[in-house]
């Protein structure tokens, strides 16, 4: 499921297909079942579901707010992942300053103290109007949902919000990217695992679900501190590459009035690659694989040509020469595209591909394993 507001996109991790049925039930049999005493098994359970669905969203504003700011401070805002306690960003780039990086970190706990303000004025005004208990238990919840998303996002834990701002107050002392977030993310790593000790003896104590529910956000934190540091040390590796270090030069091409079955006889099955550049007379017009081909009846392969099914050059499957590796990971992450035409002022350079990058990120984590 993904979200568009005012040009941000956020969608739902797929965790969320075991958190929600979960987080329901908790909600159904545990808080509201003994938080409001009396009612119905049904009106349990239609909270639940309605609590779900306000947290949801109080997550959807959270991560919001942090688009909104990054916007303003004039940084570039990627579609986001959202998980328990906040989102994601898919590929993006850190910002330049720490004051940038603070303000883009901080507007999401306030965003969330802010809505939880907003849900218990609501509790308070339903109370005063005699709204039904299920309701107010419901406004209730949120406000103390969003006060706790606020407060555990102030964690200095990294990538938590509060971890964010650790690794910006560690960038103005030691003006090391690199450093400042292995640092906060070995305290990320810790607070992680306090927290799952924390759950643990809750367990052990007879109070089993927050205990799993505390288990499960110290585990989240373990995991995502270390995946943080490691995709910084990705983003590092690849904007030190230039792009014609890791091409294919010179690759195969294809005449653009090559017939379709000659070009399947003659190319396809012989070099089985995905991209074929198609040229015509020396130009690069656009290219065709094998998706291209999937979709043209077998009998029409004499009549057709690679002209014909060509996809034309665009700026989502061609990339500038000077580029560097890290700028066609991100392409490809965004367009959906394992290949990538190299240019060198609109004359073919070569071919890049998914595979090419593993395999330098490989041999790079491998020749230097300190980074």
């Amino acid at each position: 499921m993904t979200l568009t507001v005012v040009g941000v996109k956020i969608r739902l991790g797929l965790s969320w297909i075991f958190l929600a049925p979960f987080l329901v039930w908790s909600l159904a049999e545990g808080y509201f079942r003994t938080s409001y005493l009396g009612l119905t098994a049904r009106t349990y359970w239609w909270m639940a579901i309605g609590g779900t669905v306000g947290l949801l969203g109080s997550l959807f504003f959270h991560e919001w707010s942090h688009a909104c700011m990054a916007k303003r401070r004039g940084v570039s805002v990627p579609a986001s992942t959202l998980f328990l306690f906040g989102g994601v960003p898919d590929t993006t780039p850190t910002p330049s300053d720490p004051k940038t990086e603070s303000w883009i970190a901080l507007v999401g706990p306030l965003a969330s103290m802010a809505l939880g303000i907003v849900w218990y004025l609501a509790f308070e005004i339903g109370y005063r109007a005699n709204l039904p208990l299920a309701v107010l238990g419901i406004f209730n919840f949120l406000a103390f949902a969003n006060g706790l998303v606020g407060g555990v996002n102030l964690l200095p834990a990294f990538p938590l919000d509060g971890g964010v701002l650790l690794r910006a107050w560690l960038r103005t002392r030691q003006q090391d990217i690199q450093q400042a977030t292995r640092l906060a993310s070995v305290v990320g790593s810790l607070c992680g695992f306090l927290l799952m000790m924390t759950g643990f003896l809750h367990i052990v104590n007879g109070r089993i679900l927050i205990g799993i529910w505390w288990f499960l956000i110290g585990l989240f934190l373990r995991e995502t501190a270390g995946t943080a540091y490691y995709h910084l040390v990705t983003q590092v590796m690849l904007a030190s590459m230039a792009i014609r270090r890791v091409m294919t030069p010179n690759p195969i091409t294809v005449s653009s009035d090559t017939s379709i079955l000659r070009f399947v006889e003659d190319y396809f099955h012989r070099s089985f690659h995905h991209l074929y550049p198609v040229m015509e007379d020396s130009r690069l017009i656009g290219c065709v694989g094998p998706k291209q081909i999937a979709a043209i009846p077998r009998e029409q392969w004499t009549e057709l040509t690679t002209r014909d099914l060509a996809i034309p050059c665009s700026q989502d499957n061609t990339i500038d020469i000077n580029s560097d590796t890290e700028a066609a990971l991100s392409l490809m992450n965004k367009t959906g595209n394992s290949s990538l035409l190299v240019v060198d002022k609109g004359q073919l350079a070569g071919i890049v591909t998914l595979k090419d990058l593993l395999k330098f990120l490989t041999l790079k984590l491998h020749v230097k394993p300190s980074l």
